[in-house]
């Protein structure tokens, strides 16, 4: 058994460096085997910080999911929150970043976030940041990576990177990892780690292999021991680990995915285009940060949230709000563009565009709340959901 852990931890590691155009080497003995990237996170928190301290998170960050009380129009917890917190008692503090940069970590909202932490009296340990970013589809630049390094440094903290989305890049700037960033700067890698997973890069959700990767000896001890409430069975092991060392399957597996990617995502782009709606340039990851605020009604939380239960129940698409991801502006909605054909994209774009249209048509690309036109009703092909709690008045 010994030896089969041995086989499949080397495979990752070098699978993990190829991705990164073995412009850095990850040695086995600094992986920790764990079951998905949400046991890595957790398992992190627990080495790292204890009941009560903090983390900063650039919003904004991923949901995951999202539990809506139709009556109030609220949203439940995201994933980082339930991830992070719900078992470590750790707390997370947001580190807010704007449109007006397209949403980049800045050495300002770095310190703003940790001085409102101290105001808080709370005792920040680190930075997790999602890098290429769930849910932006934006990597983080290699200035940006040495602002955080060098601000973890001065302040005494560590830095996560959580790139599970390493190998989904597809245009160009290209996907940094912050160990390419940390090369040549020993004195501070015991303070970097990196989390990563199989289920975006090879489509492996339901396999649940995940990993930690630090420098710091401390983390990987305490990690290995936590490592036995969420092993990875020894049979997934031996089949990833044969997988894993057919380089060639690998190689061509990647290339042909970011292609793939990079055609559904122009062909979302191009939709969106056609109904008068913009987003953030995306070079990686699976989903879009698209911008409906001249769609709102109000410039308001309240305002986005009767727009994507319009969006639910009228156009029968449901998208996250950027709500559910911590955003700090309302009219920002993430579309996940990976987990459907073509010609259901294509549906979905003229489904939105109808809608659209119905309202009156886009604000001129305005950013801010539209005035409330008469509309048709839409036809009757439209889908709308069939759950158990649709409610007959949606007050939409």
């Amino acid at each position: 058994m010994l030896t089969l852990l041995r086989q499949h931890v080397q495979a990752l590691a070098d699978f993990m460096g190829e991705l990164r155009g073995n412009k850095v080497k990850f040695e086995p003995h600094k992986l920790v085997l764990s079951a998905g990237s949400t046991s890595a996170n957790e398992t992190l928190m627990f080495c790292l910080a204890e009941p009560g301290e903090a983390f900063l998170l650039p919003t904004p960050y991923y949901p995951g999911y999202i539990s809506i009380t139709i009556t109030h129009c609220s949203s439940t917890l995201s994933t980082f929150d339930r991830d992070l917190k719900w078992r470590t008692g750790a707390e997370i503090v947001p580190i807010h970043c704007s449109s007006s940069n397209g949403f980049r970590v800045t050495k300002a909202a770095l310190e703003k976030a940790y001085q409102g932490a101290r105001k808080r009296n709370l005792r920040v340990k680190g930075v997790l940041v999602t890098n290429p970013s769930n849910p932006l589809g934006t990597t983080m630049t290699r200035y940006e990576l040495d602002n955080l390094i060098d601000f973890v440094v001065a302040k005494d903290i560590h830095l996560i990177s959580d790139e599970i989305y390493s190998g989904t890049s597809f245009d160009a700037p290209g996907f940094v990892s912050v160990m390419e960033a940390i090369e040549g700067r020993q004195h501070v890698s015991h303070r970097i780690h990196v989390v990563y997973s199989l289920s975006k890069d090879l489509g492996l959700p339901g396999f649940r292999v995940g990993a930690i990767y630090s420098n710091n000896e401390a983390v990987v001890a305490a990690a290995t021991k936590m490592s036995s409430f969420g092993l990875v069975s020894s049979q997934t092991q031996y089949l990833l680990s044969v997988l894993l060392s057919d380089k060639e399957f690998t190689r061509n597996y990647i290339v042909e995915n970011q292609k793939r990617i990079k055609e559904r995502h122009d062909r979302l782009v191009q939709g969106l285009r056609r109904s008068g709606i913009s987003c953030l340039q995306s070079n990686a990851g699976l989903f879009c940060w698209v911008d409906m605020r001249h769609l709102l009604n109000s410039n308001t939380f309240e305002g986005e949230m009767e727009l994507w239960k319009k969006i639910v129940y009228q156009v029968g698409l449901n998208i996250s709000p950027g709500s559910s991801c911590h955003s700090d502006e309302p009219g920002w909605f993430r579309v996940c563009f990976a987990n459907m054909s073509a010609a259901t994209l294509d549906l979905s774009m003229q489904r939105l565009q109808d809608f659209v249209a119905s309202r009156g048509g886009p604000n001129d690309g305005a950013s801010g709340p539209r005035r409330q036109k008469k509309k048709p009703s839409l036809g009757k092909w439209i889908l709308t959901l069939s759950s158990s709690d649709r409610i007959s008045d949606r007050g939409c």
